[in-house]
């Protein structure tokens, strides 16, 4: 008895493709096993051939004319499909670009903040826009505005290289901070319990660990080596 819905293979996400018998051209130009062109054939001698080498009849171009098939096994085809569809977001999600604002008398704690969320965007392969904006007054000392870019950029020198320098355009100064290859990159302090802590210089720093606790023992313990107490009861005697 078939089913009201369709199968659970068809619920993936993706390209779908025709297999052998569910292809409905009645002729088609064929790759090979080896990918050399076969030229245009019936689809039934493209099946029977495919069917000879123990391998499939996979429809990769239908709305080609005639359509394009491939003699490959299905399975490792998909694979290789899969494959390059990962590839594929991974550059989409290198061109993402997240922006990140600062300004000439930002406070410490806010940015760390920002400094966090940069090195999360650059961790994920994201480049991040660094944008400061002047307001009023603050256009006369545009060198505060260049030390707080130039101390984000170097904060973030373990995860990112900037594109180019920081430069003033407008009332504002941006600068491109793109990641860097995943073998020199840092690993994101998010990721493990030391989080990034941010000295004067605005360079990270690991947090220090805390010491473990230790249980206090009570004096009068027996066979308690390292008694902090002997010297006192010696003087008190005397």
């Amino acid at each position: 008895m078939s089913r009201p819905f369709s199968s659970r293979s068809s619920w993936n996400s993706g390209p779908t493709f025709k297999v052998n018998g569910k292809i409905r051209a009645r002729e088609v130009r064929v790759i090979g096993i080896d990918g050399q062109q076969l030229g245009i054939l019936p689809l039934s001698d493209a099946i029977r051939q495919a069917q000879a080498l123990g391998v499939d009849l996979v429809e990769i171009a239908a709305t080609a004319n005639p359509p394009v098939c491939r003699i490959v096994d299905f399975g490792k085809f998909r694979y290789e499909q899969a494959k390059k569809d990962k590839e594929s977001k991974k550059h989409q999600h290198a061109n993402k670009v997240k922006e990140v604002q600062l300004s000439p008398q930002i406070d410490p704690h806010d940015f760390g903040v920002k400094l966090t969320h940069a090195i999360d965007f650059l961790c994920e392969d994201m480049k991040v826009k660094v944008t400061l904006k002047f307001r009023g007054r603050e256009m006369a000392h545009k060198e505060f505005g260049f030390q707080q870019v130039q101390k984000f950029i170097v904060s973030l020198g373990p995860w990112g290289h900037p594109d180019f320098e920081p430069k003033l355009i407008g009332k504002g100064i941006n600068a491109m901070i793109s990641p860097l290859p995943r073998n020199k990159r840092a690993r994101n302090p998010s990721e493990t319990d030391q989080a990034p802590a941010i000295a004067q210089n605005g360079q990270s720093t690991p947090r220090p660990v805390k010491a473990p606790v230790v249980a206090k023992s009570e004096p009068n313990t027996p066979n308690f080596s390292n008694n902090p107490f002997a010297q006192l009861e010696g003087k008190v005697g005397s």
